[in-house]
C-alpha cells in the first residue's frame, strides 16, 4: 500500500507551483494530463517505502507550458494553467482537502498582491531630487567603509573614559561593623576584653 507524501501548493493567476516534500525520493513517475489529472509516484528510504499522489487539479493545464524539478529533498513542479485565472482551490473535490496537501505559505502571493506587483514594478520609484546624503544615518562623509577597519588612527579616549559612568545604587541600610576604636555611626565603640 502506498503512502502519500506531503504536498505544498501555491499559485498565480497563471501558473500553480506544486512541491511534493520527499527526501531521496527515487524511481519518480509524473503523469500530468491537459484535463488537469495530477499523478505521481515514487519510492524512497532505505526500505524503498512507496508514495503516491492521484489528485484531480481544479481546472484544465497546459503540459507542454509545465516543468519539473527532482531535488535531493523535494519535487518541484511549475504547472501552467490553460487559463490565466484565480482557482478558488488546488483540486476539484469540493469540502475539506485531503491531509496530506497543504498551502506553501513561503510562494503564496495573494490576487490583489499579485496585481499590485504588476502595476508597481518600478512606476512608483520615482525618487525625484531626494539627496541619501542629508538623512545623516550614522556614516562620514567618506564613506561607509571608511568607518569600518581605520581604529589604528582613533584619537579618541578609551573605551574605559568613554563610558558613561552609572548612577550610584541605592544603599542599602547595613547593620554597622565593630571595628576598634569607632563605629560607622561616628560614636564610639565598646573596648572588647580578649
Amino acid at each position: 500500500m502506498s503512502r502519500h507524501p506531503t504536498v505544498k501548493w501555491a499559485q498565480r493567476s497563471d501558473v500553480l507551483y506544486i512541491t511534493v516534500d520527499l527526501p531521496d525520493a527515487q524511481d519518480v513517475k509524473l503523469k500530468l494530463e491537459p484535463e488537469g489529472k495530477f499523478f505521481f509516484s515514487a519510492i524512497s528510504g532505505a526500505d524503498k517505502i512507496p508514495y503516491e499522489v492521484d489528485i484531480d487539479l481544479y481546472d484544465k493545464v497546459d503540459v507542454n507550458g509545465s516543468k519539473a524539478s527532482v531535488g535531493k529533498r523535494n519535487i518541484c513542479y511549475l504547472i501552467k494553467k490553460a487559463e490565466g485565472k484565480w482557482w478558488s482551490r488546488l483540486i476539484k473535490q469540493e469540502g475539506r482537502p485531503p491531509v496530506f496537501l497543504k498551502v506553501d505559505w513561503d510562494k503564496w502571493v495573494d490576487e490583489d498582491e499579485e496585481r499590485e506587483q504588476e502595476n508597481k514594478l518600478g512606476a512608483d520609484m520615482d525618487f525625484g531630487d531626494f539627496d541619501l546624503s542629508k538623512l545623516n544615518m550614522g556614516g562620514s562623509s567618506e564613506g561607509f567603509g571608511a568607518a569600518e577597519g581605520d581604529d589604528d588612527n582613533d584619537e579618541s579616549d578609551t573605551e574605559d573614559e568613554n563610558m558613561e559612568e552609572a548612577p550610584p545604587a541605592e544603599k542599602e541600610e547595613v547593620p554597622p561593623v565593630e571595628k576598634r576604636g569607632a563605629t560607622s555611626t561616628g560614636g564610639e565603640a565598646e573596648e572588647k576584653k580578649d
